[in-house]
């Protein structure tokens, strides 16, 4: 049974100008990709299976990321059904040059695990092993992600 840490996967994306909108920060659509390319690693590492988007939570966009900003993404599961992973997902700008980060995004996705013909297959249970871990779904839970 994978633990919460097992399934925490951080990945960073420099902002370039390919990735803007009008306002010269990162377009809405790209982080939305980013958070769901992460999470579905985070889903399927739990699940062992592919796994596809079924439900995009509450997606809160708090302030926005400039060009040459670093998008910051952090995804771990924190809960699952039957064939369904709960992944939390936060987003934040951090600048190359000194590291400093202030959380941008917030939301959780559902993911159903599939085998080749598409059919929904059975996840293990979640285990919650360590403080951090705890820590961690607690504070999803807690935030309705």
């Amino acid at each position: 049974m994978p633990s919460v840490l097992e399934t925490y996967i951080e990945n960073r994306f420099r902002v370039q100008p390919n990735h803007a909108n009008n306002n010269d920060t990162l377009h809405g659509g790209n982080l939305m990709k980013w958070l769901d390319e992460i999470g579905a690693m985070s889903a399927m590492r739990f699940a062992g299976e592919t796994c596809v988007t079924a439900r995009v939570n509450e997606l809160d966009f708090e302030r926005p990321i400039r060009i040459g900003d670093i998008a910051l993404v952090e995804a771990y599961v924190y809960d699952a059904g039957r064939s369904s992973v709960h992944v939390a997902l936060r987003a934040w700008r951090e600048e190359p040059r000194t590291g400093e980060t202030e959380k941008t995004t917030e939301s959780s996705f559902t993911f159903v695990a599939i085998d080749e013909d598409g059919k929904p297959q059975p996840v293990p249970e979640l285990t919650v092993d360590s403080e951090e871990g705890r820590r961690l779904r607690e504070r999803a839970l807690d935030d309705g992600s």
